[in-house]
């Protein structure tokens, strides 16, 4: 009783003290800086929807329970980037060439190749951005606008190359 009453005398006199029980040092590895597994784990059985600590915020934390809207936009950007593959094949075979110079080698070995290279960089690039969506970038923007850019630069491409289609009228070919 008197370990008590001297630590609530120490917190009314504004002086530090220990509470009683507690210890000095923490015992066995620290459960936050499992990542990987709070991925893992939490997408089937999520729990964590936001740091629980301020310094957890500040280190960004690995969420468990993201905003439904992401969903949406993460299999947005997925359809349209099949999308794009579809129409770079069909604009490939009138004549146009491959911009982008990593998927210029993957079509160069095969179609199927660059299929599937294609939907797999994209299908990580949005696992990654959706994980980390709620982390900030340069210090201001939320990664999550990030999302909704590529979601936007995919669609004025899909819009570019479906012109591109309609302007030399390729599609009477098919």
């Amino acid at each position: 009783m008197k370990v008590t009453n001297n630590w609530v005398i120490a917190q009314l006199r504004g002086l530090p003290a220990r509470a009683p029980g507690v210890f000095d040092e923490r015992r066995g590895p620290d459960r936050r800086q499992r990542r990987l597994w709070a991925l893992l784990y939490g997408g089937f059985r999520p729990r964590r929807r936001g740091a629980r600590r301020r310094e957890d915020e500040a280190r960004g934390v690995v969420t468990d329970w993201h905003e439904p809207h992401l969903l949406l936009v993460a299999i947005a950007i997925l359809l349209l980037c099949t999308c794009d593959g579809v129409l770079t094949l069909i604009l490939l075979n009138s004549g146009a060439r491959e911009a982008n110079p990593i998927m210029a080698l993957l079509l160069a070995r095969d179609a199927r190749l660059f299929a599937v290279g294609k939907t797999l960089l994209t299908a990580s690039g949005v696992v990654l951005l959706v994980a980390s969506a709620r982390r900030r970038m340069l210090r201001s923007l939320r990664v999550e606008y990030a999302l909704y850019a590529i979601l936007i630069g995919y669609a004025s491409l899909i819009g570019y190359e479906w012109w591109l289609v309609r302007r030399v009228g390729i599609l009477a070919l098919y």
